[in-house]
């Protein structure tokens, strides 16, 4: 009877077991788009409540109506070739940089800390967009 119940056991446990399925998921991949830029490249602006800064558009094709709506977007700068990246919103060397973000296009803007002046950056440097997907 110990015999019987023991393979009984057995059998429930490796048919239990070999019933189960593993799911995997493949994430959609991050895209990522560098771009160099000058002090050339920047515009002076002003918003409709008169706060006055630098602005810069880039174009990134990849930021389509999906990611836009649904994606997140990460913006770093980096003002040594790409060798250290710093992520916007940011303050440096007495200028403050944030972006915004729209279909295809990402825009950087430059003023000081305290938002008061427009103040144009002169160093070269590097931006790094990440499109972080999201389901």
């Amino acid at each position: 009877m110990k015999k019987l119940l023991s393979i009984l056991c057995c059998a429930v446990i490796l048919l239990s077991v070999s019933s189960c399925t593993k799911q995997y998921i493949t994430p959609n991949p991050n895209k990522t788009v560098y771009t160099d830029v000058t002090s050339t490249d920047w515009v002076a602006y002003t918003d409709g409540a008169g706060v006055k800064s630098y602005q810069l558009p880039i174009n990134v094709d990849e930021l389509d109506q999906a990611s836009s709506d649904f994606d997140g977007v990460i913006v770093s700068i980096s003002y040594d070739g790409g060798n250290t990246y710093e992520q916007l919103p940011e303050v440096y060397g007495n200028l403050s940089y944030s972006f915004t973000y729209n279909l295809h296009n990402v825009t950087l803007y430059a003023q000081t800390p305290d938002g008061t002046t427009a103040v144009q950056p002169t160093d070269p440097m590097k931006v790094k967009i990440v499109l972080v997907y999201s389901n």
